[in-house]
């Protein structure tokens, strides 16, 4: 297989879609732009207690090395400097602070971590440097016009847990709900989306709520705390390692609940297996993103190049990890981004170029959903598909749906 082959044929060209077109002025470039790189800054918890998220910056700096092996962007190479944060928000500071300051990026991409990155929001948009296609889906990061330099990418966290409080709704009008959630941001936006979806039957549906920190070594006995509740309906709202813990207990202390779990710790390598996959029969998520371990994407060109990348680039990274799907398409994105921005590689016109994405279709995207943004839209996937867990594997059911709206 040549080089060529290994990406998507509709990918190639997938920058001519981003409205704006291409920037001919050439030579206008910002920090960390010149006729041979692009630097961008980036920061991961390689270490620490989200270190499964860990795999998307080495599949980001997988599909870079492969770009660069290509001959770059438009003739540039990607310099992608990518730190360890260990999850922890002030090391995210003076890493971003390092990057911006003294290695002069041009941007930040995909910094992961809903505190993480609520730690450096002020000082990126202070400072006008963009921070494109963070890694959580917060809901905060659509709000362009406080925060114009910060931009999301996964669909937010918000809209997924409408999409579960509508379907309970539908399908067990009569649930008692207990939710484990992280206590931050990110589990508090799925509680919002969740009564959001839920409604005015939002107070007396929901039953009990336990939260955790990212410091605590086991979630066991907030899951056995909710279990005595008299919940017969379960939302956990977790990242992998929590997750995982979360699952081990419900199965382990006998508990039933129709178990609903974040769409963030799906990852059958990093969740499901490390939980015990027959303890995850029936839970219900919902994606955006094709499963790699799903047998009915295994013969699609899309899997087979993914496939191809993950052995020649990413030898290291785990086949049943989702987080490297996860890694690869938001790397497609920025490449697309980067390739539309042309010769005109100031912070402003990369900026204005993430902000003008119209349908953009990625080979790892579920049929039925795009990327699109504009000066009024930062959330570029607003779409989702409901599935389930059979031991092995996520099974899609029903209709690509959207979370937005009342």
């Amino acid at each position: 297989m040549t080089k060529k082959q290994i990406i998507s044929p509709g990918l190639a060209a997938a920058s001519l879609i981003l409205a704006g077109g291409l920037a001919f002025a050439a030579g206008q470039y910002g920090p960390g732009a010149t006729d041979a790189e692009i630097k961008l800054g980036n920061t991961m918890p390689y270490s620490g207690p989200a270190s499964a998220y860990g795999a998307i910056g080495k599949a980001e700096v997988a599909y870079f090395n492969m770009i660069n092996e290509q001959g770059g962007i438009n003739g540039r190479k990607i310099n992608f400097i990518t730190r360890d944060d260990g999850y922890s928000p002030p090391k995210t500071v003076e890493l971003v602070r390092k990057m911006v300051e003294e290695d002069q990026v041009l941007a930040l991409f995909n910094t992961l971590g809903t505190p993480p990155n609520t730690a450096i929001q002020g000082y990126a948009n202070d400072n006008k440097v963009p921070q494109l296609f963070v890694a959580t889906g917060a809901d905060k990061w659509n709000d362009p016009k406080n925060h114009p330099w910060t931009i999301g990418w996964q669909p937010s966290y918000r809209i997924e847990a409408r999409i579960y409080g509508r379907y309970i709704l539908k399908n067990l009008p009569n649930a008692k709900i207990a939710v484990l959630y992280q206590n931050d941001d990110f589990g508090k936006d799925y509680l919002t989306g969740l009564r959001e979806g839920l409604g005015d039957k939002a107070d007396t549906m929901i039953v009990a709520t336990k939260t955790y920190e990212t410091t605590d070594p086991t979630v066991d006995s907030q899951v056995a705390s909710l279990q005595g509740s008299g919940a017969d309906t379960l939302l956990t709202a977790a990242t992998p390692k929590f997750a995982a813990q979360a699952i081990r207990k419900v199965f382990d202390i006998g508990w039933k609940p129709m178990h609903f779990l974040t769409n963030v710790s799906v990852s059958v390598g990093a969740v499901m297996k490390p939980a015990g996959p027959e303890k995850g029969v029936g839970i219900i998520s919902a994606g955006y993103l094709k499963e790699p371990t799903d047998p009915q994407w295994a013969n699609t060109p899309e899997y087979k190049d993914w496939l191809d990348w993950m052995k020649k680039y990413n030898s290291a990274g785990g086949l049943t990890d989702s987080n490297n799907v996860y890694g690869y398409s938001a790397a497609q994105t920025m490449v697309a981004v980067l390739k539309a921005s042309g010769d005109n590689l100031t912070r402003e016109n990369l900026m204005k170029q993430a902000a003008s994405i119209h349908d953009l279709k990625l080979p790892m995207l579920l049929p039925g959903i795009v990327l699109s943004t504009s000066a009024t839209d930062f959330a570029p996937i607003k779409q989702m598909q409901l599935m389930k867990f059979d031991g092995t594997t996520w099974q899609l059911f029903g209709d690509v749906i959207s979370g937005s709206g009342s």
